[in-house]
């Protein structure tokens, strides 16, 4: 890796950069990172589960910016999302670029993950969660 700084920053940069924004019933996070790797899953889990704590808990989370998730981050977004749901809380990713939803599919986890392909049908997810919560 001497003489290029990149691989060195990739290989030890374990933050995340993003933008959120909130929206009535929602926050919505955009992820501004290239790739995701295992060694952010940590920090990914951090900033998001801080939000169970907040009068609005719903995630939106936007990985309109990100080509390429290494497998063990992935499993951590699973986690945490099944966290939100298990306390009544919507996490809803959306904008996978291709080759993500090419890996997720060839692995039987794009069915398991509350996915949408914009971001402005996650918010129809959320708003339609928080319908039914309210409801039930």
């Amino acid at each position: 890796m001497a003489g290029h700084p990149y691989a060195y920053y990739a290989m030890t940069h374990s933050s995340i950069n993003f933008k959120i924004s909130t929206k009535e019933k929602m926050h919505v996070i955009k992820v501004e990172e290239l790739r995701l790797y295992e060694n952010m899953t940590e920090n990914f889990r951090n900033l998001t589960m801080t939000y169970l704590d907040k009068p609005v808990k719903n995630l939106v989370i936007d990985f309109s910016e990100t080509d390429e998730i290494e497998p063990a981050f992935i499993s951590g977004m699973m986690s945490v999302q099944r966290d939100f749901y298990e306390n009544n809380a919507s996490m809803v990713f959306c904008c996978f670029s291709e080759k993500v939803i090419q890996y997720l599919k060839e692995n039987d986890l794009l069915d398991e993950m509350n996915f949408t392909p914009t971001e402005s049908e996650a918010w129809d997810i959320v708003q339609m969660e928080e319908i039914e919560r309210e409801l039930f």
